[in-house]
């Protein structure tokens, strides 16, 4: 039963029943409903913007930690690309080096992954920037790690190849000279005995007694046996070591190998002689590396000690007159 409203009378000073009609109650209870709808979708638009429910919180919790993972994975993408970047240095300034192999090109080693847009179904998210990103560097690692992996196979069959290739470097001196005392010209720029002016001397000039055995000083395949074109260097041996290495026996008298035999290091090829451009019996030696020629006492590491090594720089660097 509804409850019965009375108002009060100012001007008879009495309590009056108010008469309540049935459109007044529906535009009050229309009111008060209005506002509390407007109530609650204000509370309702409250809530979604300023109030994280459980679900939310869980999944901003989610992308916290996926952005925490991914900054971890880029710090160690940068350390990895630092270990290769190690790799690299030491095989193309270390191993290389050693086996005498060019490097590695860098447009070999920073070649990409192929495809016309490969992160294409990476956008469109909100982090796309940070997924790509991530994407393209850890495409670039694989191929770095491929070229790498491929420099490696290379090495390794190098390696496999070195105790052949140290057999055919030349290591040894042409004649037998312990005691250094048939040294008689060095490598570098010396007097000419016959023009008298000074000239580079691109070997080493070693005296011994006509019929003094000459030797291979390394393993190869005789390029030329004769005698030399121009007659300065009388009857020539040029032996072709392999790795681009060649050297050079001149002035010789006697010629016991032919063009194309194989030649092993420390056989006999010939004798020393006084033939072509020569002032006194002796051998004029010389290595060439890439048609270059260099300083042969650097390649005698297999007959002579350290000290001897030191003597024979030591004495390069004094003034001297060639014998050719």
């Amino acid at each position: 039963m509804s409850k019965v409203k009375y108002k009060f009378n100012k001007k008879a000073l009495t309590f009056d029943r108010v008469q309540t009609t049935f459109k007044k109650r529906l535009l009050y209870l229309f009111t008060h409903l209005s506002t509390g709808v407007v109530f609650a979708v204000a509370v309702l638009l409250l809530a979604f913007n300023f109030v994280d429910s459980r679900k939310m919180k869980a999944q901003k919790r989610e992308i916290e930690q996926l952005n925490l993972q991914y900054s971890l994975l880029n710090g160690q993408l940068q350390l990895v690309t630092k270990v290769i970047r190690n790799l690299q240095d030491r095989d193309d300034n270390i191993y290389r080096v050693i086996f005498e192999a060019e490097p590695v090109p860098g447009s070999l080693r920073e070649a990409g992954i192929g495809g016309i847009d490969r992160y294409e179904n990476l956008k469109g998210y909100t982090n796309e920037d940070l997924v790509v990103e991530t994407s393209k560097k850890i495409d670039a690692i694989l191929g770095q790690l491929h070229a790498q992996s491929k420099s490696f196979d290379d090495v390794f069959t190098m390696a496999k190849n070195k105790e052949q290739m140290l057999s055919c470097i030349p290591a040894i001196q042409p004649v037998k000279n312990n005691d250094l005392r048939r040294t008689g010209s060095y490598f570098g720029t010396r007097m000419d005995p016959f023009y008298k002016v000074r000239k580079f001397h691109e070997g080493m000039d070693f005296t011994a007694a006509v019929g003094t055995e000459v030797y291979a000083t390394g393993n190869g395949t005789v390029d030329f046996a004769g005698r030399d074109g121009t007659g300065g260097f009388g009857n020539e041996i040029i032996i072709d070591h392999g790795y681009t290495y060649r050297t050079v026996y001149a002035h010789l008298s006697r010629i016991f190998v032919k063009e194309g035999q194989k030649i092993q290091r420390g056989q006999v090829i010939g004798y020393v002689g006084n033939t072509g451009k020569s002032t006194s019996p002796h051998l004029h030696y010389e290595v060439r590396k890439n048609m270059v020629a260099l300083d042969p006492v650097y390649f005698f590491f297999n007959d002579i000690s350290p000290e001897q090594f030191q003597m024979m720089l030591e004495l390069s660097q004094q003034p001297s007159q060639t014998m050719d």
